[in-house]
């Protein structure tokens, strides 16, 4: 099989995590707890789902010139992406969150400004070679709009299906919905988009068809176990999700995006990338973490059942 080209717009950050008995009131030291250090960001995550579903993925980001960003440069390489768009950011570092879990689940979040907030235009329109002769751009909303703006602008120049996960959910214009193909909102995203309640299937269909009406070609609404439900011009059709045992649902949905848009770049349907991506985010939930917790395709294809295309 020969890698499909995709481009990938996004964030990557390192998240450090304490769990322990309970939260610290101000003040106080609580003892014993439990370390992690886990790499995130949902570009960064889709990334590494798209590489391992088989995409050879170009990603554009902007990490800081620190441990955490050599670091995450490391893992890029070691997952065979093209690392050539990514800027070190020489005055800012990388985006690291500190978190505090207590043993409800509980948590206390604490994000720094970082090279993330620092992705221009003009660091992306350096990527137009790539994104020129990609065969999907995937992106997302943790980066600064003007960097999303070009992005998708340069994809329609060159005629490169538009893939935007709108994550965090955030206002978004009728121009750019125009020029997006697929639209991958989980139910909270699609609630705030649409500023509807979304607790039915019935509800879910017609949010979903309020953005079809604003002008995005396709609206593929995550529902975790309930799985996926695709709204375009032609209708609605759900695509279920197989029951499986969560450990750690963190990154399911930037799964979903990743495989679907290697998918999809390899030439599948969406009425073949669609459940690609599904199994693909339920083998994901079995495992921890985000990245480390993405499948590889041969996985993928055996639970499947079948080839892609």
């Amino acid at each position: 099989m020969s890698r499909a080209p995709i481009v990938v717009v996004g964030s990557s950050n390192t998240d450090l995590v304490i769990r322990s008995a309970r939260l610290p009131r101000p003040g106080q030291t609580v003892l014993g707890g439990e370390f992690q250090i886990v790499p995130g960001g949902k570009g960064a995550n889709q990334a590494v789902a798209a590489a391992r579903a088989g995409a050879l993925v170009s990603f554009v980001a902007d990490i800081g010139r620190d441990d955490f960003g050599d670091a995450a440069l490391r893992r890029f390489r070691d997952e065979g992406m093209d690392t050539r768009y990514i800027v070190r950011s020489k005055s800012t570092p990388s985006w690291v969150a500190l978190i505090l879990v207590d043993r409800r689940g509980e948590n206390s979040i604490s994000v720094a400004h970082s090279s993330n907030d620092e992705l221009t235009a003009a660091h992306v329109r350096a990527a137009e070679p790539s994104i020129r002769t990609a065969a999907c751009l995937l992106v997302q909303l943790e980066i600064p709009m003007p960097a999303v703006f070009a992005a998708i602008k340069l994809a329609r120049q060159h005629n490169v299906p538009v893939l935007l996960n709108p994550a965090p959910a955030r206002p978004l214009t009728r121009s750019l919905l125009r020029q997006v193909n697929i639209l991958t909102p989980n139910e909270t995203e699609l609630a705030e988009l649409t500023r509807r309640p979304v607790r039915t299937r019935e509800a879910v269909h017609h949010s979903a068809r309020m953005l079809i009406a604003s002008g995005v070609k396709n609206v593929l609404v995550t529902c975790g176990p309930r799985g996926v439900c695709w709204c375009s011009n032609a209708g609605e059709r759900w695509f279920a999700a197989p029951k499986v045992k969560a450990v750690d649902t963190v990154g399911a949905g930037d799964c979903v995006s990743g495989a679907l848009a290697a998918a999809l770049a390899e030439g599948a349907p969406l009425e073949r990338a669609i459940p690609f991506a599904v199994i693909a985010a339920s083998i994901s939930v079995m495992r921890p973490g985000a990245q480390p917790s993405m499948p590889r395709r041969r996985e993928i294809l055996n639970a499947l059942g079948n080839t892609l295309v």
